[in-house]
């Protein structure tokens, strides 16, 4: 029976590449000559500490520019509350969502179901698989989920026949 899995994750090497060339810029840029503003990476979260609101609001454009031009979609960097650190700075934490959680495999699983194909969806930790008899059906399931626009980066993995 032909399947297919919808999954949500992160290049994390493409990540890396973006926080480092967030950085060089950073290190850089003559607006932020002599300011404490940094970025860096740990495991699955990216920290900005800068000087004030402003400066850490440029650092985020910074990050930004630089995710999208490496093909990481904004919608997977969950952004964390500005919040005072140490010696007059701010910090904000950026968690990097990785997988679907359980309430967004239900959801996608009734999209699925509401669009009246003959196809069988299961839910496997964080991912999602949709099973059905005719192909037609997954690639018409898999045309509907591109064309809206879900709240998580979807991608559709493991196509078999």
């Amino acid at each position: 029976m032909p399947s297919f899995d919808i999954v949500s994750k992160v290049n994390m090497q493409e990540v890396d590449n973006a926080v480092n060339q967030a950085k060089r810029e950073i290190e850089t840029r003559y607006d932020f000559k002599g300011s404490k503003c940094s970025i860096s990476l740990q495991k699955n979260e990216i920290e900005i500490i800068a000087d004030n609101d402003f400066k850490l609001e440029q650092v985020l454009e910074v990050l930004r520019a630089k995710a999208v031009k490496r093909g990481i979609s904004l919608k997977s960097l969950v952004l964390g509350k500005i919040e005072k650190a140490s010696g007059d700075t701010v910090r904000q934490k950026i968690v990097i969502k990785q997988g679907l959680s359980q309430e967004e495999a239900k959801e996608l699983s009734k999209i699925i179901k509401d669009t009246k194909l003959r196809v069988q969806t299961q839910i496997l930790g964080d991912e999602l698989r949709v099973s059905g008899k005719k192909i037609d059906d997954l690639q018409a399931i898999i045309s509907h989920l591109k064309s809206i626009d879900y709240k998580v980066p979807l991608q559709f993995t493991n196509y078999r026949d």
